[in-house]
């Protein structure tokens, strides 16, 4: 008797747990109004999934062609050339050597090399060998070595804390060669991260970066993960930091929309609330995000990463006219947050993108009342 007992208590925790799972699932906006299925993205212009590029977060037409060049090639200098044509203090040249340590990390990853093999990311070498004075190649190394320890290493082992200290004596070599430049140090704050600087020391390495360009959004952005709760710190202190920089932020400047990502930082793992995502605290950085892309410089290189994470929050919100309308302006390219999360980013907008569409249309929308 008593096991029957037990096996019915059973059945009516499942059907409770499916319950609140329907609920939380049209909380954020996984079920909403209509069906993805019933709606066609491509009504609207949007790239198939199989076309969306993964590499980043918005166009960037030379990069694109310098990198196919030299992952054909396997010549480092079309990739120099470029670096040194990019303005040191930019956002542009912190994205570029992003892209470049991402290439030759990939490459390593798919082609790691063995008896008779050249291993991937070869022309990494090559440049760092043969322009060992070069202030580009020596930020791309650094960076290289920051995203083999967390793709390749496990935080807390041996084998990061080697990488990640032969990273910090990278930045430090890229820093020497070129004094001006934010982005040695800008590199060196996911270093921080990963070495658990101590404060003081964090904070005296934000100094040499305030020095520079004070309000370089991918520099705040690396800085909020150090600041975040499970890395160092605790949530007060990034949404602090985050607030602080938003509140200083000049006219036209990103960082108005820091708040958002210190949101998704710490959005909780189990959200049962129908209402969370219109709630005060993200609806306040949800329009400061909102604003900070309206008043940013169109060719601003930032933009395209605040409006990938607002996507996010537009269609968990279910605002999906603001949602779609993001959507016209970043479709094409997922290399960002939150989808570089996901093991396959180009499937994770997808879903986003066609639940945006189903909200659109079941709230009267069309391909013709939709702003171009």
């Amino acid at each position: 008797m008593e096991i029957l007992w037990v096996l019915m208590a059973l059945v009516m925790l499942g059907f409770v747990l499916l319950q609140l799972s329907r609920r939380r699932r049209g909380a954020v906006g996984l079920v909403p109004p209509g069906h993805p299925d019933a709606a066609d993205p491509a009504n609207y212009g949007f790239a198939r999934e199989e076309e969306l590029d993964v590499r980043m977060p918005g166009p960037d037409q030379d990069l694109l062609d310098v990198l196919d060049l030299v992952q054909r090639s396997q010549d480092y200098r079309g990739a120099q050339q470029l670096l040194a044509g990019t303005e040191a203090a930019g956002e542009r040249r912190w994205q570029r050597v992003q892209a470049f340590a991402g290439a030759a990390s990939l490459e390593l990853r798919q082609r790691p090399g063995g008896v008779g093999q050249t291993p991937g990311g070869q022309w990494l070498r090559v440049w760092r060998a043969e322009a060992p004075k070069d202030a580009g190649g020596a930020a791309v190394h650094a960076e290289f070595l920051v995203q083999q320890a967390w793709r390749t290493a496990t935080p807390g082992t041996d084998d990061f804390r080697i990488i990640m200290e032969e990273a910090k004596a990278a930045c430090g070599e890229a820093a020497l060669l070129a004094p001006g430049d934010p982005v040695p140090y800008i590199v060196e704050l996911s270093v921080a991260r990963g070495l658990g600087y101590p404060r003081e020391e964090f904070e005296q390495l934000w100094l040499k970066i305030l020095d520079r360009p004070p309000h370089h959004m991918g520099a705040h952005l690396a800085a909020l993960q150090y600041w975040c709760e499970k890395w160092h710190g605790s949530r007060d202190l990034a949404y602090s930091f985050a607030e602080a920089a938003a509140a200083r932020a000049p006219q036209g400047s990103l960082l108005a929309a820091l708040p958002l990502f210190a949101v998704f930082e710490h959005l909780p793992e189990v959200n049962l609330v129908a209402g969370f995502y219109q709630s005060e605290v993200v609806t306040k950085a949800v329009h400061g995000a909102l604003h900070a892309v309206h008043s940013a410089r169109p060719d601003d290189p930032m933009q395209a990463h605040v409006r990938h994470l607002l996507v996010f929050f537009l269609v968990r919100g279910e605002r999906w006219a603001e949602a779609m309308n993001q959507l016209m302006v970043i479709d094409g390219h997922v290399g960002a947050l939150p989808w570089t999360l996901s093991a396959d980013p180009a499937a994770e907008f997808a879903v986003y993108r066609a639940l945006a569409v189903a909200g659109y249309e079941a709230n009267g929308g069309s391909p013709a009342t939709l702003p171009h």
